[in-house]
């Protein structure tokens, strides 16, 4: 029963995670990722982990997500604009996605992907809270350190495009000026 419920949660990501990069309406590109999202958060509790899987709901689907929902709402990006965005970029878009296929089977029909399974899991290092920070703050300090930064520059960049006027322009300083 838990391998069915895998694969069905599995199956569910995957087609959900094809509907965010094939969806041309934001809003829906969105939506399909929280779908997408859930239904790791799925497969974490499937695997044991209950923590990363309420972290998981709470931060990616809870925060970033509705984020994410507000900046597309407030950016309204036109078909127009779009459409010329898209049609741009197909010619380099389409071999890099079959490339990318190609490389994929390769390496799970030929290549020795192998995952080992130890009887317990939860006898792994990072299964517990304790050990999820203990990983974090010693040895993937930087990569933490670079995704804060990363998430950071995402909300100076959010803020900027909020703040742009729809001509392009930065809209005037609103300053409370003093009447003598």
């Amino acid at each position: 029963m838990e391998q069915l419920l895998f694969y069905i949660f599995a199956v569910i990501a995957v087609a959900a995670a094809l509907a965010v990069i094939t969806v041309k309406n934001p809003v829906h590109s969105a939506v399909s990722l929280i779908v997408c999202l859930i239904q790791v958060a799925a497969l974490y509790v499937l695997l044991k982990i209950p923590f990363l899987a309420a972290v998981q709901v709470f931060i990616y689907v809870g925060a970033v997500m509705v984020l994410f929902l507000f900046a597309v709402m407030i950016i309204d990006i036109g078909k127009e604009r779009l459409k010329e965005q898209i049609h741009g970029q197909k010619k380099y878009a389409i071999p890099a996605v079959i490339l990318f296929f190609m490389a994929t089977g390769y390496m799970v029909l030929w290549g020795k992907l192998t995952v080992p399974t130890p009887n317990d899991p939860a006898s792994l290092p990072g299964f517990h809270i304790e050990g999820i920070g203990k990983f974090l703050y010693t040895k993937y300090i930087f990569p933490f350190e670079l995704v804060s930064v990363l998430l950071l520059v995402a909300l100076v960049g959010a803020i900027v495009l909020v703040m742009k006027d729809k001509k392009g322009k930065r809209p005037k300083d609103h300053t409370i000026d003093e009447k003598p």
